[in-house]
């Protein structure tokens, strides 16, 4: 499942996709919430909607994207709060979260990070066979980050987990350096 997080519109895709990396699309589409309701209850409406899909489809890890900024600080505290709402539902149904940039999801979609809303939507057509990309771009958006993560996805397990053993080794010799020390090793 990706999550294009927004607070107007949060996209959403789920996909299927089998060792060959042939991609299939289940569902797409976007929770809305009104710009004029109360920032908490939109908030609410999300998490409602994305516990909704994920009840519906079951998916076996959750793609969002990892949000970004340098200017507009205002637009990035919604989006960074719905994509905090989606880990937590993922979370609760223990799905795991990987999260992809923008420009990681472009280059895995089209061969290009710095691809137009256009290009994504197209080869999100193309890969899933459809007459049309998903509309709005936060839904192809969304299934742009599930298909990224399908085909990024075992790549992205494998460093994680070699970071993690890394720092665990790190943390263990810091320790026994330490012990060494006090002498108590």
């Amino acid at each position: 499942m990706g999550v294009d997080p927004g607070l107007t519109r949060c996209g959403i895709g789920v996909v299927d996709a089998d060792a060959g990396r042939r991609v299939e699309l289940t569902a797409v589409g976007v929770v809305r919430t009104p710009a004029d309701r109360d920032h908490a209850h939109r908030l609410l409406a999300i998490e409602t909607g994305i516990e909704e899909w994920v009840r519906t489809y079951r998916p076996d890890a959750m793609a969002v994207e990892r949000v970004f900024t340098q200017h507009n600080l205002h637009s990035v505290t919604g989006t960074s709060q719905a994509a905090g709402i989606a880990m937590l539902v993922a979370a609760r149904h223990s799905i795991p979260v990987v999260l992809h940039t923008p420009s990681e999801v472009k280059a895995a979609i089209t061969g290009n990070g710095r691809a137009d809303k256009a290009q994504v939507g197209a080869m999100v057509a193309r890969i899933c066979r459809l007459s049309e990309p998903p509309k709005p771009a936060d839904a192809a958006d969304a299934v742009a980050l599930a298909i990224c993560h399908v085909w990024r996805g075992p790549a992205t397990n494998r460093y994680a987990e070699a970071v993690a053993a890394a720092q665990s080794h790190k943390q263990r010799a810091s320790w026994t350096s330490i012990k060494k020390k006090q002498g108590t090793v």
